[in-house]
């Protein structure tokens, strides 16, 4: 079993040579493992002419395109690390990205030149270039470099819901042990099978995808982002037998009408990171195929999910399945001890590839790990048969006069009015009860819904404690890359404050 990503590329160069490794929907490029062997190679000639050695950091600033999975196998093949910078930064939080990774080199499409160019002088940058002048460059091959499974890859930055973004070092084994765990077990990806990702390449996912095929001979489809109205016609019209998702995903896709071609599919199985438990079964029922729930961090990769066996039983309970290949799982009070079955406590988690640490943060690593353990921040219980089922984050909980109330539950309670498109909720200071609770809510079109119809829903679903205080209507929300709701900007633009908002106690606009 290979455990480096040159040596999936390799060999998937020799086992399926004239097959499509990746469609490019947006420009309709396609690329075969013979074909992309050759340009790795060729651009890990030119990388290597321009300066680039092993252990030196490049930044990447792309779209969905091509040249940013083959900039990243061959920063691998030169043993360089890939720091992938996502394309909605600015002049700020990019330049946190570059000064703290130690990038020596950024490369950019022609839309981000000027930026990184502006950003380049304070940070370590040396030299900024585009995907089209480093294709110019015509260099020797590069000397044979003996990759390690456990030599970094990525520094691969968090989305940053909360602070700034910290940049996880993740090696090959990272990519390999969830790629061969995807091949050798449930859902058992194969060359037979197409798989499909819509997220953006600075993102985890389409990496790991990626590698994925890589593993299995599998054809990738890469859309350029995700885009609910059209995404099942893609999944139709590239005959995608296996996707990804997670986040607002589905219930965005669920909010699409109903169509007489929703069945017309050759998917065969769904895996999604927090699918709604009050919407799974009708998810599985439009669209005729299982959905499997699956969790993993970028810090740790594919840890916990679904397998078919359980599928059946679980359908509808937020349970989140059982450790992955390679992981074990602890539920542990605050002390780090195991807690018994059935009992909430913190989720953590340990085993082969996980992220090397947090880069050039020793104290956020040090609180991170705990005895091996990695501390997810999650609250989660599991049962007797060691099914997980997760409960909420530790910092997204809301205390309520002694209550606690976990945002995610109302917001999932939320999403269920048909006027709802999404929703954030967060916890308000008082001096009363310590904290109240605040939804925004943003509408989905054509909708119009009061605060107080809306309460009157969440006191159907949740008990009345749960059910926010304050109400605010808002165009949208900030989206991390993951598709989650960025509550940090929420928090930093003040919107965890009674202001602008409907008072559902004292029945008044504040």
């Amino acid at each position: 079993m290979t455990d480096d990503l040159v040596g999936l590329l390799r060999h998937a160069a020799t086992a399926w040579p004239d097959k499509d490794a990746w469609v490019f929907d947006e420009t309709g490029e396609r690329v075969t493992f013979a074909d992309l062997a050759e340009r790795v190679e060729s651009l890990a000639a030119a990388l290597h002419a321009v300066g680039v050695r092993a252990d030196d950091r490049v930044a990447v600033m792309l779209d969905n395109r091509p040249e940013f999975p083959l900039l990243w196998l061959a920063l691998a093949r030169l043993g360089a690390v890939l720091v992938p910078v996502n394309t909605n930064y600015r002049e700020l939080d990019g330049e946190h990205v570059l000064a703290h990774s130690g990038a020596r080199f950024a490369i950019g499409a022609e839309r981000f030149v000027e930026l990184l160019t502006t950003i380049a002088p304070r940070t370590s940058v040396e030299r900024v270039l585009t995907p089209e002048e480093l294709a110019a460059i015509t260099g020797e091959a590069p000397p044979p470099y003996q990759v390690a499974p456990e030599r970094p890859t990525n520094i691969q930055y968090t989305s940053g819901t909360t602070g700034a973004p910290k940049g996880c070092v993740l090696p090959h084994r990272y990519w390999t042990t969830l790629a061969h765990g995807l091949v050798s077990q449930f859902p058992n990806i194969s060359a037979d099978d197409t798989l499909l990702t819509a997220q953006p390449f600075h993102y985890i996912d389409p990496q790991w995808n990626v590698a994925l095929g890589l593993a299995s001979g599998a054809t990738l489809v890469v859309l350029d982002r995700f885009h609910p109205s059209t995404f099942w016609e893609k999944v139709r019209e590239y005959e995608v037998t296996w996707f990804y998702c997670l986040g607002l995903m589905p219930t965005l896709l669920l909010r699409m009408p109903p169509s007489e071609a929703d069945r017309d599919h050759r998917v065969r199985a769904v895996c999604a990171s927090a699918i709604p438990k009050d919407l799974h079964a009708e998810l599985e029922r439009r669209w005729g195929a299982p959905w499997y729930e699956a969790f993993g961090m970028t810090e740790t990769g594919g840890d916990i999910r679904m397998y078919p066996e359980d599928h059946d039983r679980c359908v509808g309970t937020g349970c989140l399945g059982r450790p992955a290949p390679g992981r074990e799982v602890m539920i542990a009070d605050d002390a780090g001890r195991p807690v018994p079955r059935g009992t909430e406590g913190e989720l953590l988690i340990r085993g082969v590839g996980l992220m090397h640490g947090y880069h050039d943060d020793p104290e956020a690593t040090a609180k991170a790990f705990r005895g091996g353990w990695f501390r997810t921040g999650d609250v989660a219980r599991m049962d007797g048969d060691g099914l997980v089922y997760y409960v909420g984050r530790t910092k997204d909980m809301i205390r309520r006069s002694g209550e606690n109330i976990v945002a995610d539950e109302v917001e999932r309670a939320l999403q269920l009015h048909p006027a709802v498109r999404t929703a954030a909720v967060l916890g308000v200071p008082d001096e009363l009860r310590g904290e109240e609770v605040k939804a925004l809510v943003v509408l989905a079109d054509g909708h119009e819904v009061t605060p107080d119809e809306l309460a009157e829903h969440c006191g159907t679903k949740l008990a009345y404690f749960k059910v926010p205080r304050y109400w605010a209507f808002v165009d949208s929300l900030p989206l991390t890359a993951s598709e989650r709701v960025a509550k940090g900007e929420l928090r930093k633009a003040g919107a965890d404050a009674p202001k602008d908002s409907y008072d559902r106690v004292e029945q008044r606009w504040r």
